[in-house]
């Protein structure tokens, strides 16, 4: 809802210094001057600046630390995409007596404004109106200098969301080809929050709050003139930035320290100061997940907004459901073990179907729940059940084979799936984000129950499934399945297809030009689409090499990450989109 006079009378029987209880259920959090003021608020205790449009979901993380600070007693506004140019976006709210929060929006800026090949994008699905041109490159640099220029001595700078949590140590840019310092730095800002910051973003607020120190808060980095005695010592970035193996020792050291159980804090020397990598928060509980997704959101874009034309990002987000958040998978050109992290949390039946019945009230909602899932849709109650006691070890829990420690069973989502289509109001219940197929096989028990039922009930006629490529030493350096798993899953797909007279597919997704993959890989990928796919293959992507992975990792060394031998890396723009381009044109004659 938007604020309206029934708002203006709550706040004035309320102190400034506490929010309305409107803003901390289903409403939008304020944009706007007259919002602040329709509620009483003579300023704020947080802004919240973010390179994307404001999309009042929980699939939008600003909005999530948004109302998690309102929650808590905190006042909060919002700046979405604000003007570089001048001092007229961001002073709109005023200054901050808290805090400042910056994030580049739900993807890091340099993915969301650039092509693999590097081309500009011309489209931006999280813009009002399509049409890319209100994001900045290196978000968080840009808007933490735009506060510095126009709010001297301000209140800290808080960093956090995909961009930060990517770059935060030295780490490897592709628009430049080179190793950038930790992005804390040449953003000028105070602390990075990384990974899912909700318990860290609130720990924060009352420590700056109640003037006590933060350095000690688990999940942020911070800049010191001194190393922390006990902390592990990176390869200083100078040393990084010359040396490829100095950069693989700091990333492998690094990338063994994101567990929460058994990390250690990180130091590392980024100019005559240093960055100071506290180990990771412990991830939430069920119940705390619970609440994150309870306390209510709009499901629209801020009215502030939403003039500026439609956001196509929220017709697939609307009216879809995040059971869990993490993922065991650990794919090594993925962000999510960085960022989310390795333990899969999920939420309890019951939040997840109060959240339904919420959907269904909605004045816009026809029946159909787009999608039930997460990362990987069919991740939902598994999980190691060594995590919780020792942390993630050193291996991937599903490859190359899968661990004996990993409790694989699709049960308490195929209950879920059903107690949700029996809702009253809701007649479609959809998986629209991707499975594993390789849990689908493992799973002696439920695992063909579970392929049955989706395909007779949660399927919107594709299947979306990500095999990456044919060719299994192309497979092992990604940190995926063998492929003889994903052709016998084909194989059941289709048995089943046609016992249940359905007419469901399979939208396949494929990668081009990644680590070790040469032109003669992808002629054996389209020669597989051919004689096994029988259909040409459209969900293709060329590499990005992104911050903070071991495939970018492998794409800056030009060697394996297990192996440590020599890999072909194709670098050439033109002829990556070859690459691509070969799978494109469908099967050779």
């Amino acid at each position: 809802m938007y604020y309206t006079k029934s708002h203006i009378k709550a706040a004035s029987d309320i102190a400034v210094s506490e929010p309305a209880e409107t803003v901390r259920g289903r409403v939008f959090i304020p944009a706007t001057k007259d919002e602040l003021q329709a509620l009483g608020w003579k300023s704020l205790d947080v802004v919240l600046v973010t390179g994307d449009t404001y999309v009042d979901s929980p699939y939008i993380g600003v909005a999530v630390i948004g109302k998690v600070l309102l929650d808590a007693g905190y006042r909060v506004g919002i700046i979405a995409q604000p003007d570089i140019a001048g001092p007229g976006d961001i002073g709109r709210l005023g200054e901050p007596d808290l805090f400042w929060g910056i994030t580049s929006g739900c993807m890091d800026s340099m993915i969301s404004n650039y092509t693999a090949t590097g081309k500009k994008r011309r489209r931006d699905d999280l813009t009002g109106g399509g049409v890319n041109n209100r994001r900045p490159d290196l978000a968080v640099i840009a808007y933490s200098n735009l506060i510095r220029r126009y709010f001297k001595n301000t209140r800290p700078i808080v960093l956090g969301g995909m961009e930060a949590s990517l770059r935060r140590i030295s780490h490897y840019h592709h628009m430049s080809d080179s190793i950038r310092r930790s992005i804390l730095f040449d953003a000028r800002a105070d602390i990075l929050v990384y990974g899912m910051g909700e318990q860290t973003i609130l720990e924060l607020a009352e420590r700056i709050r109640d003037k006590r120190p933060v350095q000690d808060v688990r999940g942020i980095c911070y800049i010191a003139a001194d190393k922390k005695q006990g902390y592990i010592e990176l390869p200083s970035h100078g040393q990084a930035a010359a040396d490829p193996g100095a950069f693989t020792r700091m990333f492998k050291a690094f990338y063994r320290n994101n567990d929460p159980e058994n990390a250690k804090g990180l130091c590392q020397r980024q100019d005559s100061r240093y960055l100071i990598h506290n180990p990771p928060r412990p991830p939430m509980t069920s119940g705390q997940l619970d609440h994150i997704h309870e306390l209510g959101y709009e499901r629209q874009v801020h009215p502030y907004y939403a003039s500026l034309g439609p956001v196509r990002a929220l017709e697939t987000i609307r009216f879809s459901l995040t059971t869990h958040r993490g993922c065991f998978g650990e794919c090594r050109f993925c962000a999510i073990s960085v960022h989310q992290g390795r333990a899969v949390i999920s939420r309890s039946e019951t939040s997840i179907l109060k959240e339904a019945a919420r959907l269904t009230a909605h004045p816009e909602f026809k029946g159909t729940i787009q999608d039930v899932g997460g990362p990987t849709a069919n991740m939902y109650g598994m999980d190691c059940g060594r995590k919780d006691k020792t942390g993630a070890c050193g291996r991937s829990c599903l490859a190359p084979a899968v661990c004996e420690n990993l409790a694989v069973d699709h049960g308490r989502q195929i209950a879920l799936l059903k107690e949700l289509r029996d809702l009253t109001g809701v007649k479609n219940v959809f998986i629209g984000s991707g499975i594993r197929h390789d849990l689908v096989l493992l799973d002696a028990a439920r695992g063909l129950e579970y392929l049955e039922d989706i395909i007779a009930r949660h399927i919107s006629g594709q299947l979306k499934l990500a095999p990456e490529h044919s060719e299994d030493e192309i497979l092992d350096l990604m940190g995926k399945p063998a492929i003889d798993g994903f052709i016998e899953f084909k194989r059941r797909f289709e048995t089943i297809n046609r016992r249940l007279q359905k007419k469901q597919f399979l939208t396949c997704y494929f990668m081009a030009a990644y680590p070790g993959c040469t032109f003669e890989h992808m002629a054996r990928l389209n020669r597989f689409a051919r004689e096994v796919l029988k259909f040409r293959p459209r969900q293709i992507q060329i590499f990005t090499p992104s911050p903070s992975t071991p495939a970018t990792l492998m794409y800056y060394t030009e060697k394996s990450y297990r192996t440590g031998k020599t890999l072909f890396v194709e670098k050439n723009a033109r002829r990556k989109a070859q690459q691509k381009n070969l799978l494109l044109a469908g099967p050779s004659k």
